[in-house]
């Protein structure tokens, strides 16, 4: 039976949990708030399994977590021209477990240093550090998902490199505690989520492709 809680978290939930014991001994305080800290690092790091459309030219979210903005950039990195983007924010309280939004090849994938702003700030989707995977679809076209850590997230996990063919709703990356991810997609997509509205990575459609030729 599969334990719906990642590996990544269970270092850092036993180095709590093994703080808490030892100091259980001069500060019974103290001992509660490490375990705490430990049970908290156990409900963040949780990973469920996630139902995934069967719909064909669905375009799952990359992640759970609220719509902050849909718009129309003039140029994207990998896309190479202009594209949709759909940012979403992820409070400490969201699955950080990353979903591939489209089957296809990775063929493009980026590490960008940089700042660490809260991840809600337009800003923090430029300045901060940030791994982006470019996914090439069969019919061709180009989508780039966009992992940024933000205030306190300070680590951006990306499992997936170019060669790698990857299938819609399959894990690729977390970020650690409160970020952003964002997606591009191509100008034919038709985006399907609003400002506002809550998602579920690889279950909420966020967009649908365009139809075969």
């Amino acid at each position: 039976m599969r334990i719906p809680i990642h590996k990544e978290g269970f270092p850092m939930a036993g180095f709590f949990f093994a703080a808490a014991y030892f100091s259980n001994k001069f500060s019974k305080a103290l001992s509660r708030i490490l375990c705490a800290l430990g049970l908290f690092t156990l409900y963040f790091f949780r990973d469920p399994e996630r139902e995934i459309p069967a719909d064909e030219r669905a375009i799952v979210s990359p992640a759970d977590g609220k719509i902050l903005d849909v718009g129309v950039v003039e140029h994207a990195p990998f896309i190479d021209g202009p594209a949709k983007k759909i940012s979403i924010f992820l409070s400490v309280f969201n699955i950080h477990i990353n979903r591939i939004p489209y089957s296809g090849k990775v063929t493009y994938r980026q590490y960008k240093p940089g700042k660490f702003y809260v991840a809600s700030e337009e800003k923090a989707s430029d300045l901060n550090e940030q791994s982006s995977l470019g996914i090439e679809t069969e019919s061709g076209s180009k989508i780039l998902v966009k992992q940024i850590a933000g205030l306190i997230a300070r680590r951006v996990l990306c499992w997936k490199v170019p060669g790698d063919w990857v299938t819609k709703g399959e894990r690729f990356g977390l970020i650690r505690f409160g970020s952003r991810t964002e997606l591009y997609l191509p100008m034919d997509a038709e985006v399907k989520v609003k400002p506002g509205d809550i998602v579920k990575g690889a279950s909420s459609v966020i967009a649908l492709a365009a139809p075969k030729q």
